[in-house]
């Protein structure tokens, strides 16, 4: 596939949500029931975002969260099924990983359901010891929320 005339950006305002949720649909499994709305919370809160696009055709996504020295973790990799085994993918992750907010990161996580290789290659590693996982379905009684724990610590809730 000549891939001359696709193109990165960094510029998650030119994201069309309606193509992102199209791109999930046919190649994300993990990702065909998003919302507009909750995607757009996802974008807003992500920083590096990055789409590939041919043409004005959203074709590949990923976005980072990240403290940007300690710890990061990259999100909803996916590249239209048409256009992968061309190195777009690769090329993909390594911008999210070249990034400003990233590139001194002590750790980088992502997760994966049958993508290891393909991680592998671009030097992640298979890690068995961050496996805890917290399902937060429905708020627990248990949590302080935020407004409670600044009362209690002293501090003047605004």
């Amino acid at each position: 596939m000549d891939c001359s005339h696709i193109q990165f950006c960094l510029d998650k305002s030119k994201i069309n949500v309606a193509q992102l949720q199209e791109l999930f649909k046919i190649g994300a499994f993990w990702a065909k029931e998003r919302t507009r709305e909750d995607l757009e919370i996802a974008i807003a809160n992500s920083d590096p975002v990055v789409s590939v696009w041919d043409q004005k055709m959203l074709v590949g996504f990923a976005r980072a969260t990240s403290d940007c020295i300690y710890r990061a973790t990259i999100w909803d990799v996916v590249v239209n099924p048409e256009y992968r085994g061309a190195g777009i993918g690769g090329k993909l992750v390594e911008t999210v990983l070249a990034h400003p907010r990233l590139n001194r990161v002590e750790r980088v996580y992502l997760m994966t359901t049958n993508k290891q290789k393909f991680y592998e290659r671009i030097g992640f590693e298979q890690n068995e010891t961050t496996t805890m996982i917290l399902y937060n379905s429905s708020p627990s009684p248990t949590l302080a929320s935020p407004e409670r724990v600044l009362v209690e610590s002293n501090t003047v809730a605004v």
